[in-house]
């Protein structure tokens, strides 16, 4: 088995370089961060992921969760991690300080996260979905409710999770029928049952603090009936103490494909009196306030696709460097050589080296936008970046996690046969990876959100999409510049010209014929993740030629010149037959009748 690696000199370039962090630090509340501090963070990080999290990662595959009469035992050594985890205060270093946090920027957070999901994606499910939670209770929880909650889940001490999806309302949230009954003092009685709640149930945590969508009695059907309700698994005291358990329990768990480590747990709410819960906010505002809480999770399972894309490739990459068989072709020397020598297993290592690059650029990319939506002093600077922010937002979840499955099962081809055989270990990051293109909302679901909210109906239908592609195009004439980097400029043009020429169709389509759009969104969100996601390795290229040309002798600045390359000349032509399905593809996509099925 090999042993996880954080790459912290390519984070660290795209953090410099393409994300911005010296002028994220330089932003107010971000004055004490620096990248002398940040390089520190990240080098203590990668002793933790390799030191604590990868050892424990594949024992929790073998051995999951268990349940057993509503008590959860999590995997081997889980508990121990996760103690060592808060003792060393990682859980609160992107939180806000009022609450305890270390109040550092989400670029920040998000390589260092990126760090967690490679080491054990099953592991860092637990921190990404208090995180979320704190972040929704922040934003719109009174400041009693703050005050109670905060400073422990911050800590760590207390988890939060998030429960929407239930045995009859999976994506559709307005099918909701968990009840919510007003009791004395402001209380509610919550009656229901969710299914899907990650970390819904552990042992690692003192309390757990559910995040519950439910209806009033009163309440009117659809999306504007359902609120948002604390429900903890301790009722907590006015001092801060744990009081009575309340009527929750963890009915069982599922035995999944994957993320074993991870308790997936069917929740039920008041099988007796009814669970005690507390109104977030007002009544039958639960969607938009979950959304907080649901978009802060989008980018993080993106990031999933991010880290088991590169702990997938490390793990083929070491298995290819080992491997003896066969003379390469060519090869005259007769001397049988590791398979790393073979140029198409050199072509799969290059796919995932150059795609995982591509997406971490993105999301780190996306990560300083957000970052500069929410503390740049100008607040006409914060609304560009923040249109910018919910234009990617969709495309960081749906394109990166699809990448992550299509290179965690390249990452099992390369083994070959041996791949197949669970004792290697490639099998868990492919498995690990299905769900990523699943949960917080499908790659379909995202790619409704891209050319809906994000695209057709803007304010001004495209104008964040037309305004990107403007950016993109200043890139291809730089690039043209260097008589290195023309063939990426070529290709990076030609598939902008997709780009622009899709977005087009959809912005010429949506209104009339709203099915013909929806037919090609997949489509045209991975469009859009291969055109960006070139656009920012072009960005990288040109920045590498530049400090090559200076006379740095730093071997990331080659490498990404090659990376680069290979990804315009063997991704970015994909954009053409991307856009073709788009606008040529809904009437095929739609013609069958039913029957016919």
């Amino acid at each position: 088995m090999s042993t996880y690696i954080a790459p912290i000199r390519d984070m660290q370039f795209i953090l410099n370089e393409i994300a911005g962090l010296d002028e994220i630090c330089s932003f107010p509340g971000a004055e004490e961060c620096s990248v002398d501090l940040v390089d520190s963070i990240l080098d203590e990080a990668a002793k933790f992921a390799a030191g604590v999290l990868d050892p424990i990662n594949s024992a929790g595959d073998r051995q999951g969760a268990i349940a057993k009469d509503g008590v959860v035992t999590t995997s081997p050594g889980f508990k121990e991690a996760y103690r060592l985890f808060v003792e060393t205060g990682w859980n609160a270093m992107p939180c806000r300080p009022e609450f305890g946090g270390q109040g550092l920027p989400t670029a920040v957070s998000t390589a260092v996260n990126e760090m967690w999901k490679s080491a054990n994606m099953a592991f860092a499910l637990c921190p990404m979905l208090n995180s979320g939670a704190i972040e929704a209770i922040a934003h719109h929880a009174s400041d009693e409710l703050k005050q109670k909650y905060l400073p422990k889940m911050v800590k760590g001490t207390w988890t939060g999770t998030m429960n929407l999806t239930e045995p009859s309302a999976g994506s559709d949230l307005s099918a909701i029928r968990t009840r919510a009954v007003p009791g004395p003092n402001g209380t509610y009685r919550i009656t229901g049952t969710k299914i899907f709640i990650t970390w819904g149930e552990n042992d690692v945590a003192e309390n757990i603090i559910h995040l519950v969508l439910a209806r009033l009695p009163d309440a009117p059907e659809g999306l504007k009936g359902i609120s948002l309700f604390i429900v903890p698994k301790f009722l907590v005291n006015d001092d801060g103490s744990l009081g009575a358990r309340n009527d929750l329990i963890c009915a069982s768990i599922e035995h999944k494909m994957g993320i074993h480590g991870s308790p997936t747990a069917v929740m039920s709410y008041g099988e007796k009196e009814g669970a005690i819960g507390y109104l977030v906010g007002e009544e039958n505002k639960g969607v938009g306030y979950m959304f907080t809480m649901m978009n802060h999770a989008r980018v993080n399972v993106g990031l999933e696709g991010v880290g088991i894309a590169e702990r997938a490739y490390q793990h083929a990459l070491a298995y290819a460097r080992d491997r003896i068989q066969g003379t390469p072709i060519g090869d005259k020397s007769g001397v049988v050589k590791p398979i790393l020598h073979h140029p198409d297993v050199r072509r799969m290592l290059m796919d995932m080296k150059s795609r995982t690059e591509a997406m971490r650029t993105l999301a780190y990319y996306v990560a300083g936008e957000l970052d500069r939506a929410h503390r740049h002093p100008d607040a006409a600077i914060r609304a560009k970046h923040l249109s910018r922010l919910e234009l990617l937002t969709p495309v960081v979840k749906g394109w990166s996690t699809e990448q992550g499955v299509e290179l965690t099962s390249i990452g099992v081809q390369i083994h070959g046969g041996v791949g197949f055989i669970e004792e290697t270990g490639a099998c868990q990051y492919y498995r690990d990876s299905r769900i990523t293109t699943i949960y917080e909302g499908t790659t379909g679901i995202q790619a409704n959100d891209l050319i809906g909210r994000k695209l057709a109906r803007e304010k001004v239908p495209g104008a964040a999409m037309k305004t990107l592609l403007g950016e993109m195009s200043a890139t291809v004439d730089e690039l043209e510049c260097n008589s290195r980097l023309k063939a990426i400029a070529v290709n990076l043009k030609n598939g902008i010209a997709a780009l622009s020429s899709a977005t087009d169709w959809i912005l010429a389509t949506y209104e009339a014929n709203p099915q013909a759009a929806a037919a090609g969104a997949v489509p045209f969100l991975k469009l859009t993740g291969i055109v960006v996601g070139g656009w920012l390795m072009g960005k990288s290229a040109a920045i590498a030629a530049k400090r090559l040309a200076e006379g740095s002798t730093d071997n990331l600045y080659s490498a990404k010149l090659v990376t680069a390359e290979y990804f315009a000349a063997h991704q970015l032509p994909f954009a053409a037959a991307y856009a073709a399905e788009v606008a040529g593809g809904s009437a095929a996509t739609l013609g069958l009748p039913e029957d016919m099925f």
